[in-house]
């Protein structure tokens, strides 16, 4: 993977940052998720308001494309809240997000990965 497919991948969840429907890949949420926790510590580091300002510019990219990623396994967007439950919460969520797409289209729309290889 070089750089430019990983920007690629990182522009997409601001393409659509208020879209809750439909499905994301693995490789869409992981990589918007590493680049963002990455840019994250080293915005923290530097000054910890720049930090917490971007992590507030994120947020609803981030909460949209992991509902949209939940949607992929064929889960409800609500199974995020479940994060809320300290480390378990966190756990299951790492558990959903790291699962392969479900085959064929579901009730959230085709699946990206098929989309994408045609």
């Amino acid at each position: 993977m070089d750089f430019n497919e990983i920007k690629e991948w990182y522009v997409v969840p601001f393409q659509k940052y208020v879209e809750f429907e439909g499905r994301s890949r693995r490789k869409e949420y992981w990589i918007f998720t590493l680049v963002n926790l990455l840019i994250s510590v080293i915005l923290s580091n530097i000054f910890s308001f720049l930090g917490t300002l971007f992590s507030l510019a994120i947020l609803l990219p981030s909460i949209a494309v992991g509902i949209r990623r939940l949607h992929d396994i064929g889960r409800t967007g609500w199974w995020l809240l479940i994060g809320f439950i300290p480390l378990i919460g966190l756990i299951v969520l790492i558990y959903f997000f790291v699962q392969d797409s479900e085959p064929g289209a579901n009730q959230y729309g085709a699946n990206p990965k098929a989309t994408a290889e045609v």
